[in-house]
């Protein structure tokens, strides 16, 4: 799938497509249920789908530093939509110029003159142009002055509530990372190289770690100690597998995970670090995904380490039985 970040890499012979607009971040079930009947009607006519998002947030922008929590990258966005059909995705940056623009010139200039959009779909609270002055109420009449049809598809609802991205970081400042799997259609995922650490986990220990380098602003659970799978791919300054460990490029394993400070040695860095399971190898370097599937407890300061090593060791049990491996 394309990426275009900017209407200047949108091809200048693109003129017709179907769209779907908005922030979309989470990508979670109603977001998917969006962007499948966007795809869906694309296929029909024949034309490519294309997803138009924005970055950054736009409080990033307008009030810097109140923006959300990101629940997925620019990247991961356009990989999510592209297992779901999409096959362009513009990335429009939002700047305090591009939101001066009235609603009728964002479906003008965006969606019809450098899309060639035959028809938009978005969802029910979704808001263009400036002082998010357009609306899901206005998009119809806004697109038909320029020839295009407009589609407002309802907000997915599950448990008398909203599935929103909201409400997705919500539960995961409570821990409850099964219910934001839940929401999401899928574990929420950390992503990150894995960088040298403390050095306690293996020395002092006996649980080596692998410690994630973190995007700043990257929605990550309460502190905690998790069950995840973990996964590691080619890093930014190494590629491939360890060949003296026994761990390979894409495969999930077993990971207990802990989120936050190590109070038990006075740490005070917030940090997010896994302990694969029955595995070693060197992953310094690579790039380390976590998938959080369920939350064993919160964090203790324990008196001395060999109490530790024992809620360590209970931790892994647990987090072998979430993850329903023996």
């Amino acid at each position: 799938m394309d990426i275009w970040h900017g209407l200047n890499e949108v091809p200048e012979n693109f003129d017709r497509s179907i769209a779907t607009v908005g922030f979309f971040d989470g990508v979670h079930r109603g977001h998917q249920e969006l962007i499948r009947t966007a795809v869906a009607a694309a296929k029909s006519k024949g034309l490519p789908c294309v997803l138009v998002t924005f970055d950054p947030h736009p409080r990033a922008v307008f009030a810097p530093g109140t923006e959300p929590a990101a629940l997925l990258s620019v990247e991961r966005k356009a990989e999510l939509a592209g297992a779901l059909g999409v096959d362009h995705m513009l990335v429009v940056p939002f700047t305090k110029e591009f939101a001066a623009l009235s609603p009728e010139q964002f479906v003008g200039d965006i969606l019809h003159d450098a899309l060639g959009a035959q028809e938009v779909f978005v969802g029910d609270n979704f808001t263009y142009g400036s002082k998010a002055a357009g609306t899901a109420k206005t998009l119809p009449g806004h697109a038909s002055a320029h020839g295009m049809s407009a589609t407002i598809v309802d907000l997915l609802e599950q448990t008398d509530e909203t599935v929103s991205s909201t409400r997705i970081r919500r539960e995961l400042a409570e821990g409850r990372v099964d219910i934001a799997a839940e929401l999401l259609g899928r574990p929420h995922r950390l992503t990150g190289e894995v960088i040298n650490g403390q050095g306690r986990g293996g020395a002092q220990l006996g649980f080596p770690t692998a410690n994630l380098d973190l995007s700043e602003g990257t929605a990550v659970p309460v502190d905690g100690v998790y069950a995840a799978w973990f996964a590691v791919t080619d890093g930014p300054v190494r590629t491939g597998s360890d060949p003296d460990g026994d761990m390979l490029l894409g495969v999930k394993y077993p990971a207990a995970v802990s989120v936050g400070t190590n109070s038990t040695f006075d740490a005070t860095e917030r940090t997010v670090e896994a302990h694969v399971i029955g595995r070693s190898a060197d992953l310094y370097g690579l790039t380390g995904h976590l998938d959080f599937v369920g939350f064993i407890r919160g964090m203790v300061k324990f008196d001395n380490v060999d109490d530790l090593i024992d809620q360590m060791n209970a931790d892994v049990r647990t987090a072998m039985e979430l993850l329903g491996e023996n």
